[in-house]
Parts: structure tokens; C-alpha cells; sequence
């Protein structure tokens, strides 16, 4: 790929548009080129910026809507009159007695259970998470991008109804469960990238190393599979991840995830290694790899036939 069409793909990475051969195209030129990977640093810092702009109407606008409002209202149909009177009566709480203290009570009771529901919604449901003053995003925000800064923190650009930026250390289980979140993001393989670029590094989490796992068998993009094994590399004794890694070996289109799974594999010359080695001998188109396979099983003195 020259640089000229890798730039002008930049955006359609971005924003995770991009086929997976295009894609992988473009994540092998990045790595070749210092000119693309700070061109796609540009783009990601103008894409921030926009972002991160908001729209904020004046006050003459947002008078003459209301006031639009207020005439279209006026000339409603008397069935839609009647209608929108019905909902708005439905939402209407109505007192038979007592009304001045009845009126007090109710807006008493108001304040109440919106205060109380505000403080304790956020601790009854799970999922919800509290770090320095800040209550995690709601279930439809989307995390948008992901990426690290100085003094080992990460920072994290959140959609909700109104955008906002939460920075905290891969140690903070809020950041932490929003990297998890975003490592599955189905439509956007470059935020996958970055976020399991981030989690690597906390494998000895259980649920980290669950979602390093899950995303070297079943990731779509082959960088997001190679950042994933990166981090397994002190695990590969693990049983749950032998047999993952395995799998990853007889069934991954992409030579380079498959060399790096057979380094790992190898590391410890298990005994039950040999038949799988075998069986990838028998079926392997890729030279390389073939040639990595029959390394191995001479050095555990192991035929290079499949019986």
C-alpha cells in the first residue's frame, strides 16, 4: 500500500468502515511507516476535537422555537387537543382534600424520591461504578475513544446525550470496565485495538484475561488478535488457554496470529502438543509456518508424520 491511499483511508479506519483486508493492509503499512502513523495521529486528534464541540443554540433561537411551538399548539385539531389533554391528565396528580397542605405534602414527597432515587440508583444497579465523585455511564452510552496518557492513566471519551471525558489509572475498575466494554465494540476495530492494547497489560485480572481470551478466538480483526496474545504470553501454561490457543492454531486465517500462537505453544514442550502440531503439518499451507511446526516437534523428539 502507498501512503497516499493509506491516508485517504485513515477516516474509514477510523471510524472502523474499513474491510478486513483493507484493514489489515493499512495496520501493516502504519507499522512500516513513521509519515501514515503520524498523519493517523493528526487524525485522531482532529477527530477528538470535533468530538468534542457542542452545539449551543442562542437565546433568540431557542425563544423563537418556543414561540413556533406555542402557534402550532394553539391551531392543534380538537381530537389532538383532546388527546395530548388525556396525557397530560394522566400525568396530573389530582387532591380531593385539604388542598393547600395537600399540595405542600406531594411536593414534599417529590423532593424525597428524587433525591433518594439520585443517590441510590447508582448502587442498586449492576454494572454502575463511583470513582471520584463520577457515576459510570448509563447502558446506552458508547465508549468513542480510547487512548493512553502521561503517568500510566488512560483516557476515555464516552457518548451519552452530552459528551464527557473520564481519565483514571487501568487499575480503576471503572476505566477498567469501560476498556472491557469497548475491547467488544462490534463497529469500531480501531478502538478494539487500543483497548486491548490497554487491558494486556492486566492479564492477572480474571476478567481481563476472560476478554483477552475471548477476543483472540472470536475478533474479526487480526491486530486486536495479535494485541490479545501479547498479553497470554505469561499464561500459556494456563489449561483454559492452551486449549483456546489451540483452537486459534487449527481454525485462524492469519499466518502471522498463527506463528505467534505456535511460539507460545511451544514454550513449555507439553507432550499433548505433538498430535496438534502434527495435524497443522498435515493441512499447513504456509511455508514458514509449516517449517516453525516440524522445528518444534523435532525439538520434543516428535515425528513430523500424522498418525
Amino acid at each position: 500500500m502507498k501512503c497516499d491511499d493509506a491516508r485517504k483511508t485513515l477516516p474509514l479506519f477510523l471510524y472502523g468502515e474499513l474491510s478486513f483486508e483493507d484493514e489489515e493492509r493499512l495496520e501493516i503499512h502504519l507499522d512500516e511507516c513513521d509519515g501514515c502513523r503520524a498523519a493517523l495521529g493528526r487524525e485522531k486528534a482532529m477527530f477528538k476535537s470535533l468530538d468534542s464541540a457542542e452545539m449551543i443554540p442562542s437565546a433568540a433561537l431557542l425563544a423563537d422555537c418556543r414561540a413556533e411551538l406555542r402557534r402550532r399548539l394553539a391551531n392543534v385539531e380538537p381530537d389532538r387537543a383532546n388527546f395530548w389533554d388525556k396525557i397530560r391528565q394522566g400525568f396530573t396528580i389530582h387532591f380531593h382534600f385539604a388542598p393547600g397542605l395537600a399540595q405542600v405534602g406531594g411536593a414534599l414527597a417529590m423532593l424525597l424520591i428524587g433525591f433518594y432515587g439520585a443517590h441510590m440508583a447508582p448502587a442498586s444497579f449492576p454494572g454502575s461504578v463511583r470513582q471520584a465523585g463520577l457515576v459510570e455511564p448509563p447502558a446506552t452510552s458508547r465508549v468513542r475513544y480510547v487512548e493512553p496518557v502521561g503517568g500510566g492513566k488512560v483516557q476515555i471519551v464516552v457518548d451519552e446525550t452530552t459528551q464527557r471525558v473520564l481519565s483514571g489509572t487501568i487499575d480503576d475498575q471503572s476505566i477498567q470496565r469501560l476498556l472491557l466494554t469497548a475491547a467488544k465494540d462490534p463497529s469500531d476495530a480501531g478502538l478494539r485495538v487500543e483497548s486491548v492494547n490497554l487491558l494486556k497489560n492486566q492479564p492477572q485480572s480474571a476478567e481481563v484475561r476472560s476478554a483477552l481470551l475471548y477476543a483472540v478466538q472470536h475478533d474479526s480483526n487480526a491486530g486486536v488478535r495479535l494485541k490479545a496474545l501479547d498479553g497470554l504470553k505469561d499464561f500459556a501454561d494456563d489449561p483454559e488457554t492452551r486449549q483456546t490457543l489451540t483452537q486459534v492454531l487449527l481454525k485462524d486465517d492469519c499466518p502471522g496470529v498463527r506463528t505467534q500462537v505456535i511460539d507460545l505453544l511451544i514454550q513449555h514442550h507439553a507432550d499433548n502438543m505433538v498430535p496438534v502440531l502434527q495435524e497443522v503439518m498435515g493441512k499447513e499451507q504456509n511455508g514458514y509456518i509449516r517449517m516453525r511446526c516440524q522445528r518444534a516437534l523435532r525439538d520434543m523428539n516428535a515425528s513430523v508424520e500424522t498418525y
